[in-house]
């Protein structure tokens, strides 16, 4: 199966968007991997506790098949952070599969990795994403190519599936990955 990197704010991730789309994930077998700024230990919104595994600036995008960003307030953290805006657009160039959820699509537009596609995320965010030549639909959940884009925590797990979904398609089509 594919090996997934979720990428979740040092504080405060959304909770619902980790918990529900991982496991989403791992129930079909794929391997999940969570980062952050640093690996450490990292309690969301609601008080779930999540470990990150690795810290963003270890990432070595050849070793997933796709990334996720996940929501919740501290995901604003990484609006303007360079190093998850360059994981998000070599996972784009390689046409791997790019997530984002809630406020976190921010991320992608602001890479650059948005820039003329469809996308979605939490109301908050979206005339960022129009500013930045994203076409925003406004809708629970939105693909364009490789690129997944979700609204919110009432979206996770529908997010979880149709990465899944993108996933067995790459997989279908390159066995070996």
């Amino acid at each position: 199966m594919a090996n997934v990197l979720m990428i979740i704010a040092p504080e405060k991730f959304r909770d619902e968007e980790l918990f529900y789309t991982k496991e989403e994930l791992e129930n079909i077998g794929h391997n999940v991997v969570i980062a952050s700024r640093k690996a450490s230990k990292i309690t969301g919104m609601l008080g779930g506790t999540a470990e990150a595994k690795i810290s963003t600036s270890d990432v070595k995008t050849k070793d997933y098949e796709a990334v996720v960003f996940v929501g919740g307030s501290g995901a604003a953290e990484y609006f303007s952070d360079k190093i998850v805006q360059k994981i998000a657009r070599e996972m784009n160039n390689d046409k791997k599969i790019v997530a984002a959820i809630c406020i976190a699509p921010t991320i992608l537009a602001n890479a650059g990795v948005l820039k003329g596609r469809k996308a979605t995320c939490f109301q908050s965010e979206h005339e960022n994403l129009e500013d930045n030549s994203v076409k925003y639909t406004g809708r629970n959940l939105e693909v364009d190519g490789n690129i997944i884009t979700a609204n919110g925590p009432e979206s996770a797990r529908i997010f979880g599936k149709k990465i899944a979904e993108l996933l067995k398609k790459i997989i279908t089509r390159n066995p070996d990955s």
